[in-house]
């Protein structure tokens, strides 16, 4: 099943220092919902462990993330794929851009994400609504982690 979502943000810090946070592990383990483990393996790389609750369907994901379309502190594109054992696997990316605001900085994404397994059984409006939603807290504490830098 594959899903499209896309989003922009208001931020207050300057284009430098939420780039800066975007590429930090330790405010992304923070930001990232349900996130256990994100370690740097270079600097394109990451390795991640997260546990997701998707409805009915609660599983540990063990994954790889990566960077790539590296343009800073302009923009990326953010890749990642992880499998959950019986519930099943889940992949997808985001390409992310930062402009100037007045107040700012400007967060744009657009995210493609696919799963399969378990979780794919539960309906597309299901699985999008949680996914939406995750990405809404990652936004949220992201934005949260920056105002207390």
């Amino acid at each position: 099943m594959a899903l499209e979502m896309s989003g922009e943000y208001e931020l207050p810090q300057d284009r430098k220092t939420v780039w800066k946070a975007l590429n930090d592990p330790e405010i992304l383990k923070v930001c990232i919902p349900g996130c256990e483990t994100l370690e740097k393996i270079s600097d394109t790389e990451f390795q991640a462990v997260v546990k997701l609750t998707i409805g009915p369907v609660s599983a540990r994901f063990k994954g790889k993330v990566r960077l790539d379309d590296l343009d800073p502190p302009n923009s990326y594109t953010i890749a990642g794929e992880g499998e959950g054992g019986v519930a099943g696997f889940a992949k997808g990316s985001a390409a992310v851009s930062l402009s100037d605001v007045a107040e700012g900085t400007k967060l744009s994404y657009k995210a493609s994400a696919a799963t399969g397994g378990k979780i794919a059984q539960l309906g597309q409006r299901l699985v999008a609504g949680s996914a939406k939603k995750t990405a809404d807290q990652f936004f949220t504490n992201f934005v949260n982690a920056l105002n207390s830098l």
